[in-house]
């Protein structure tokens, strides 16, 4: 271990960069953690791959770097760690393969980095999901030589010790529950829509067909998400994404029609876009909707939209998690365990959540909207009661990083 009375460098490893609401608010809202734990003085690194996207939301101020990295990221992440103190990894999707190996690849080996140079390593309010057999194995050999992991969840603290992943383990809350949007964005959505004040229901849509991205030496460009990294596209999964997008177009027009609400197709990631706009393309009341993308509005913004719909209807994790202080009756339409850990612990997951594979899916989802349209204070207090606990569990990821580096005899603020 580096000397415990010079601690001022630190490392957080994620998906920055990448236009990503629910990233860019869990970066703001950790940083944050990161200063009031060790004070103003601290020296914190953020490495990405798309240095041009970070710096649209982070600015490189006192005590804040951006540092480009290479998609063949195992030099740059191994020299990285070895020039700081601490290494935060602080992407919620930490442990599952559902986007990427590559991602999952990424934190493992920063761990092993860290392992290696005897720098300490926290998993910082993170969750866990589908993985394959390798993986499985990887994630059990190399997490457990995280010092501290914590979980946004109980079911992903579970769900990793069944694995046989031994590191200290503690359960929180995601860290964006605790972001603040700033006050000048209050009136961003009457600003950007003036309509939208006669009532608006959001669907936070995600094409479920492009995942996992693939490592592929070559392929088509439309389909690069950076090279070498490719989305996972087919004759099938085509046709899958256009009728997707089809019943999606189908129940927005339904909404417009029968309760007379705006539509706003909300693409908490830039990826989402493609499938936004392919729903406006087909909706017949498509004068009634808007896209509103994390490749234009940031993350204070998206947050203050999400929490003035009547209704939300989504497939992001973030977006529910970031409407909730305002209490918005949300749906969730889920292809990952994410979701499902989040309304487990809200108590709604057995009204409210949706498998994308549910064969009946579109006529639940409609049966659901009717119910919350109508009837919007049917979760009120459950949703106010869900933000409480959860705002509280979120603060105490400070309290454990403060704790844990006390017990290993850092000297703080």
């Amino acid at each position: 271990m580096k000397n415990s009375n010079n601690l001022h460098k630190v490392l957080l490893v994620g998906y920055n960069g990448a236009n990503n609401t629910g990233s860019e608010a869990r970066l703001a809202a950790i940083i944050e953690d990161v200063r009031t734990v060790f004070g103003d003085d601290v020296q914190i690194t953020v490495p990405t791959l798309n240095e041009k996207n970070l710096r649209r939301y982070l600015k490189e101020e006192s005590g804040i770097h951006i540092e480009p990295i290479s998609p063949i990221f195992l030099w740059d992440v191994r020299r990285l760690v070895k020039s700081h103190d601490l290494v935060l990894l602080v992407e919620g999707s930490c442990y599952m393969d559902t986007w990427t190996d590559a991602l999952l690849w990424a934190f493992l080996w920063t761990t092993t980095c860290a392992h290696r140079a005897g720098v300490p390593c926290i998993a910082y309010a993170v969750d866990s999901g589908k993985l394959s057999s390798l993986n499985r194995y990887l994630v059990k050999r190399e997490a457990s030589k995280t010092d501290l992991l914590i979980t946004r969840t109980e079911r992903a603290a579970d769900e990793l010790k069944k694995i046989g992943v031994t590191s200290p383990m503690e359960i929180t809350a995601d860290c964006a529950f605790n972001f603040k949007p700033k006050k000048e964005d209050s009136n961003i959505l009457s600003q950007t829509w003036p309509e939208s004040t006669e009532g608006m229901v959001g669907l936070a849509v995600v094409d479920f067909n492009l995942w996992p991205v693939v490592i592929r030496p070559w392929g088509k460009k439309e389909y690069l998400y950076r090279w070498p990294y490719y989305f996972s596209r087919s004759h099938s999964r085509r046709k899958k994404s256009e009728e997707l997008a089809r019943n999606w177009a189908r129940e927005a027009d339904r909404i417009i029609n029968k309760y007379h609400r705006k539509i706003a197709l909300i693409c908490m990631e830039e990826v989402d876009e493609p499938l936004a706009r392919e729903i406006l393309s087909k909706m017949e009341n498509s004068d009634q909707a808007r896209i509103f993308s994390s490749s234009k509005f940031n993350a204070s913004q998206m947050t203050r939209i999400l929490r003035q719909l009547d209704l939300l209807v989504t497939s992001r994790y973030h977006a529910g998690v970031l409407s909730l202080e305002a209490g918005i009756p949300q749906i969730a339409v889920g292809h990952d365990t994410r979701l499902k850990g989040f309304y487990e612990e809200l108590g709604i997951h057995q009204d409210y959540l949706i498998d994308s594979h549910h064969p009946d899916i579109w006529d639940k989802l409609q049966e659901k909207i009717d119910e919350l349209i109508k009837n919007p204070l049917k979760v009120r207090k459950t949703l106010d009661k869900g933000f409480q606990e959860h705002l509280a569990r979120s603060f105490k990821n400070r309290g454990l990083l403060e704790e844990f580096l006390k017990e290993k005899g850092w000297i703080l603020k």
